[in-house]
């Protein structure tokens, strides 16, 4: 273990020959995503992209979710310069994402929601329990998708279909998702972990500059799609933590009873 490692609490590591396991680990809460969290996204990638002994990553969830997304207690409370900072870090965890050059295998536990299942979709090999879901609710919180998702869908399962799970913020199970290209493998829950690291191990004992570079230059289209959407959608979004459907939204999930929009 490096000393980096250290400043984390949310977010756990263990590295064997190589292969970094990382876990989101707010288990409780469906590791959901909350202030001190997002934080740690943002400092993730680029501690392990400077890291010499990761040779291949493993990202999951503890217990049972890989991520349920923003949580939306935190949202709730969101005071401006707590927003600001939010956005700040959004784009630092995407593009940061992106710069990794080792591999980065998704083993997708559980639920996947929101921006949790815009970081297990950014991975580069992706692995799904026959348990998981996945989908990008922003729209059910009254919020545009702008974590990144209209990067990364329209590449894996193409716009018409990407449009269709953005704009309505529908759950796909792990099958659905396999479908349609968003997930690489569905496997037997029990055996997620260990076939995920399987094809880690195969990455971190391969050749690194060939495998990296393969890598790199795959990962410049996505960059471009960065470059032309991300900020965009982002600054849509934040505009929407504003808006009287967000707040509706927030209070309608927490009071357990369906939104009412008034126009």
């Amino acid at each position: 273990m490096t000393d980096w490692k250290t400043k984390y609490k949310l977010i756990t590591f263990d590295n064997d020959k190589g292969v970094l396991t990382v876990s989101f680990s707010r288990e409780a809460k469906l590791n959901a995503v909350d202030a001190r969290m997002h934080t740690e996204m943002s400092w993730l990638w680029g501690d392990v992209a400077r890291d010499e002994a990761t040779r291949a990553v493993v990202l999951t969830g503890a217990g049972a979710a890989f991520s349920a997304g923003g949580d939306l207690d935190w949202f709730k409370t969101m005071t401006p310069d707590a927003l600001d900072r939010l956005f700040i870090e959004a784009r630092r965890i995407i593009v940061d994402m992106l710069e990794v050059p080792q591999p980065i295998i998704a083993a997708v536990n559980g639920a996947a929601t929101g921006l949790g299942a815009t970081l297990a979709l950014m991975s580069d090999i992706i692995y799904a329990s026959e348990k998981a879901t996945i989908a990008d609710t922003h729209v059910l919180a009254g919020i545009g998708a702008g974590d990144g998702g209209v990067v990364i869908w329209p590449w894996l399962c193409g716009m018409a279909r990407a449009k269709e799970y953005l704009m309505t913020g529908q759950k796909l199970n792990a099958r659905e998702a396999h479908s349609i290209g968003l997930v690489n493998h569905v496997v037997a829950h029990d055996e997620l972990l260990d076939t995920a690291t399987r094809m880690a191990r195969r990455l971190a004992d391969g050749p690194q500059l060939a495998i990296r570079g393969t890598k790199f230059s795959l990962n410049k289209i996505l960059r471009e799609a960065v470059n032309l959407t991300l900020d965009t959608s982002l600054s849509l979004e934040k505009e929407c933590f504003h808006s009287a459907d967000h707040r509706e939204c927030i209070d309608a999930f927490l009071e357990k009873r369906k939104p009412q929009f008034n126009r």
